[in-house]
């Protein structure tokens, strides 16, 4: 396996040489499937496991006043961070069950103006799959297409499709903020304008977003927005569901009950060492959010430029690398890229590689043997979509981590088509 050391001019608030003590680890490139924690969140998790362990339910004692106080502080950093009300803030065992709640929440209120439920056909499974039990019980949903494969902005939906979709009985719009294959960052702002003029809430699943791009829930207007910990060098486990409180209010049944945590909303005790790790990996997110996102974008850059003039033929999947839209803000994930190979099977090249640690598609769908639906919807065949390859940097990635990679993949794309 590749070797790999720290890189001292990275700038980063920690210490690089404790990245990787294994020097035989493969470097990592699949961040959109989860993230290394980062120490520090580690560091201000371990007192509420091994010394602050109360319930935060327990107010009558000492231990769980101080978990309770936990909480509520991580309640507040999280809202300061996306522009919200604390009390708008419920925490989850991750962005699948903030999907869930959020989807299922809203359409199964007995109040409610239809049984149609609008998102787009490229949306992660965790959004997906909920909408799809939903039809089989009698609802109907609309999937809106996107800018198709080779566009400057592939994978975008446009807001005048979704302003089409809605319905009388629409009941729900959810529209994924940043896609977790392609990058592809959606105009959620204009997105939540159709839906509020025709009196439709909008949920967004942010899981890929937050921490990554400035995410205010004012400014895009959302009603509902999921996120979750281990993707932006959190714990897993544990997630959280922003549900506006006002102008207008968003009601939601609650799909977990029992004990009434979470203002009534998602029963359980609260898994107070993850929250308060959630909160701090946010921090820490925020405080780099003016210098990281760049950094990762031009490493992407120089992984893709490797790739391109060392294993050509290959495809961009997604927006441009350096695309955006009309404000100047970016249509791609800064530490995104996905490839199509087009005559070399995506899965022979992983296995080639084990010094480099990468995916297909989606982590969720690893053990499918169809092809992403995301690639699919953008127009790519089925066999094209198999030849596809995801990678993801995070804070951790360096510019050695990146040429290691490049070198392996190349080798290992060049011998596969020798074979071939």
């Amino acid at each position: 396996m590749a070797k790999r050391r720290s890189d001292p001019s990275s700038g980063l608030g920690y210490n690089a040489d404790t990245v990787a003590a294994d020097s035989d680890t493969p470097i990592y490139l699949d961040n959109h499937a989860t993230t290394r924690v980062d120490p520090r969140v580690v560091e201000a998790m371990l007192p509420w496991l091994t010394e602050d362990y109360g319930n935060a339910g327990s107010a009558g004692h000492a231990f769980g006043g101080r978990a309770s106080a936990a909480v509520d502080q991580a309640r507040a950093t999280l809202a300061g961070a996306i522009n919200c009300r604390p009390e708008e803030i419920v925490f989850t065992s991750g962005a699948t069950e903030s999907n869930n709640l959020a989807i299922r929440g809203v359409a199964t209120r007995r109040r409610r103006p239809g049984d149609h439920l609008v998102s787009v056909a490229t949306e992660h499974t965790a959004v997906l799959d909920p909408i799809r039990r939903l039809e089989r019980a009698g609802y109907r949903a609309t999937l809106l297409a996107v800018e198709p494969h080779g566009a400057e902005h592939a994978g975008r939906v446009d807001p005048g499709a979704v302003a089409e979709a809605l319905r009388p009985d629409t009941c729900l719009a959810s529209v994924m903020l940043a896609n977790n294959e392609i990058g592809a960052v959606q105009p959620l702002a204009e997105i939540a304008g159709v839906c509020h003029a025709a009196g439709v809430p909008l949920h967004t699943d942010a899981t890929q977003a937050v921490g990554k791009l400035p995410v205010d829930v004012q400014a895009l207007g959302v009603d509902l927005l999921s996120l979750t910990g281990h993707k932006l060098h959190g714990p897993k486990g544990v997630g959280a569901l922003y549900v506006r409180s006002r102008d207008p209010v968003v009601r939601l049944e609650p799909q977990i009950t029992g004990g009434g945590q979470e203002f009534g909303r998602r029963g359980g005790t609260l898994n107070v060492p993850g929250i308060v790790g959630l909160a701090r990996a946010i921090e820490l997110c925020q405080d780099e959010l003016s210098t990281e996102p760049g950094r990762q974008g031009r490493l992407r850059n120089r992984l893709a430029s490797q790739l391109a003039d060392r294993a050509a033929p290959l495809e961009l999947c997604g927006p441009g690398l350096n695309a955006v839209d009309t404000a100047g803000a970016p249509t791609r994930l800064p530490g995104n890229l996905m490839v199509a190979l087009g005559d070399t099977d995506g899965e022979a090249v992983r296995l080639r590689t084990p010094g480099v640690a990468l995916s297909t598609g989606a982590a969720c769908s690893s053990a499918e043997p169809e092809p992403s639906h995301v690639l699919l919807a953008l127009g790519l065949t089925a066999d094209t979509a198999r030849t596809a390859l995801r990678m993801g940097l995070s804070r951790f990635t360096t510019e050695v981590d990146v040429d290691s990679a490049a070198d392996q993949l190349c080798g290992a794309i060049r011998t596969l088509r020798g074979l071939a």
